[in-house]
């Protein structure tokens, strides 16, 4: 997705999460997808729609504060596979889903991630004790290997968000441009990085419950029960 999803679509997958949540217990959905996918786009809007109707009872909690420090990455020899599976804190990652689940009598503060510094911010995202709904969002949710196989039990619902590789790759190249890549060096980035990783992503679609387009925000498969 570039820009705003379709409204009408992110209605409806809007009322998909409130006829499933419980009142009085914290729903976590999780939208899993490969880089470039639409699925941090698909995720804010969802969590805006949610909040139109009833202020502050949905957060965004994005995988990618728990990228590792460039700090970390260098010492490790991993900078030139920035987001790349084992460039995250996955371990933390999986702590902090299971605190939503039990700690609702105070505020969580969870890590974002901003692209302009490249690196995560501490305690930037606050999940206040109200906030019934948390939407998630991010690469490898679904991935069936440890730690990231402990994700899918602290999900409510998974959503894999699909996008064709021509879309994802443009999208890539000019988000890697904007921030300062070459072109020719955006373009190698997005097809040997992101694409190695995006191999690995849409092998885990199958753990989804649901599919959703990356380019219209429409449901699509519905993943059979496993």
């Amino acid at each position: 997705m570039t820009g705003r999803p379709p409204g009408a679509a992110v209605a409806g997958l809007a009322s998909r999460i409130e006829a499933a949540a419980t009142p009085g217990r914290r729903f976590v959905v999780g939208i899993a997808g490969s880089p470039g996918s639409g699925k941090t786009t698909l995720a804010v809007a969802l969590v805006d729609h949610l909040n139109t109707g009833r202020p502050g009872v949905a957060a965004h909690l994005p995988m990618d504060g728990f990228h590792l420090a460039n700090d970390m990455l260098d010492r490790r020899g991993l900078r030139d596979r920035k987001g790349a599976i084992e460039t995250f804190d996955g371990w933390g990652f999986v702590a902090l889903l299971g605190r939503l689940r039990v700690e609702t009598d105070h505020t969580i503060y969870a890590p974002s991630f901003r692209r302009e510094v490249d690196e995560g911010i501490a305690g930037e995202i606050a999940i206040e004790p109200d906030v019934d709904i948390v939407v998630v969002e991010g690469n490898y949710l679904l991935v069936d290997r440890p730690p990231w196989a402990g994700v899918r039990s602290q999900l409510d619902a998974a959503w894999f968000c699909r996008t064709p590789e021509a879309d994802r790759e443009a999208r890539l190249i000019d988000r890697h441009v904007r921030h300062g890549r070459t072109r020719e060096a955006a373009t190698t980035f997005a097809r040997e990085v992101d694409g190695a990783n995006a191999l690995l992503v849409d092998a885990s679609a199958s753990r989804a419950d649901l599919v959703v387009s990356g380019v219209t925000a429409e449901p699509g498969s519905v993943v059979p029960e496993r």
